[in-house]
């Protein structure tokens, strides 16, 4: 194992609650089996006190199991079972923490930034969930693509979904305009009411702006739905130059 592969190994159970050591130690527990704190410590390079005090916290956060023996052996609780276990006590907690926890009403939010290309995919993919009657979505056929299983869900839900990209895209009972577009440039407006716009590249440095200000989500209605009348004027005239 590389060490790139091991550290996006080590980001992403971090992401489970783990620590930059607890995740190491677990990656050798699902490489070794069972390990005793003194084995852990001498495969890892980490202090058999630091060692030990992980192997104590993965138990209590349900990562490892203790081997009954004379000498106490961990071993590591299956990846799968793991996480499926931590993605339910999540849900949980977030039906606890919305009913609890009052918010703002959407429709008073005035201008948002939001930064980074994994913040804003989250936004977008949060906004095509909330949808209950329909979404227009101008990007890319790249990042059309990367939000498919999102967009298809949405269709399932009888949400009318209509899209302005520059490669068609199969996406079934999608209304679909193609058009030359600048690669990087989003705009998204769900149900009339919300709207993201900006650019997404990939990188951390990616803005957009999220509002339901009825003034913006208007302005941007009218750019998108003049993009689709010019697309139509472009393919009639097209079609009339043929015949």
């Amino acid at each position: 194992m590389s060490g790139i592969d091991k550290q996006t190994l080590i980001d992403d159970l971090m992401l489970y609650g783990m620590t930059r050591q607890e995740a190491t130690i677990y990656i050798y527990l699902c490489r070794n089996g069972q390990l005793t704190g003194y084995e852990a410590a001498k495969l890892t390079g980490i202090s058999r006190s630091n060692v030990y005090n992980a192997l104590a916290s993965l138990a209590d956060k349900g990562a490892a199991y203790v081997m009954d023996g004379a000498s106490s052996k961990y071993i590591s609780v299956p990846v799968a079972e793991f996480c499926s276990n931590k993605l339910r006590h999540m849900e949980e907690v977030q039906a606890e923490l919305t009913e609890r926890l009052s918010q703002p009403i959407e429709s008073e939010i005035g201008y948002i930034t939001i930064e980074g290309n994994h913040h804003i995919l989250d936004k977008l993919r949060n906004m095509i969930d909330a949808a209950q009657k329909r979404l227009y979505l101008s990007a890319s056929s790249e990042l059309v693509m990367q939000m498919a299983s999102d967009l298809q869900n949405a269709l399932s839900r009888d949400i009318k979904v209509v899209l302005i990209t520059d490669h068609n895209v199969d996406l079934t009972a999608a209304t679909v305009y193609i058009a030359p577009r600048i690669h990087s440039q989003i705009r998204l407006i769900t149900d009339s009411e919300y709207v993201l716009t900006g650019e997404v590249t990939g990188k951390n440095t990616d803005t957009c702006l999220y509002s339901g200000q009825k003034n913006f989500v208007a302005v941007l209605k009218d750019a998108l739905r003049n993009e689709i009348k010019l697309i139509k004027l472009e393919k009639q005239s097209q079609t009339e130059g043929e015949l």
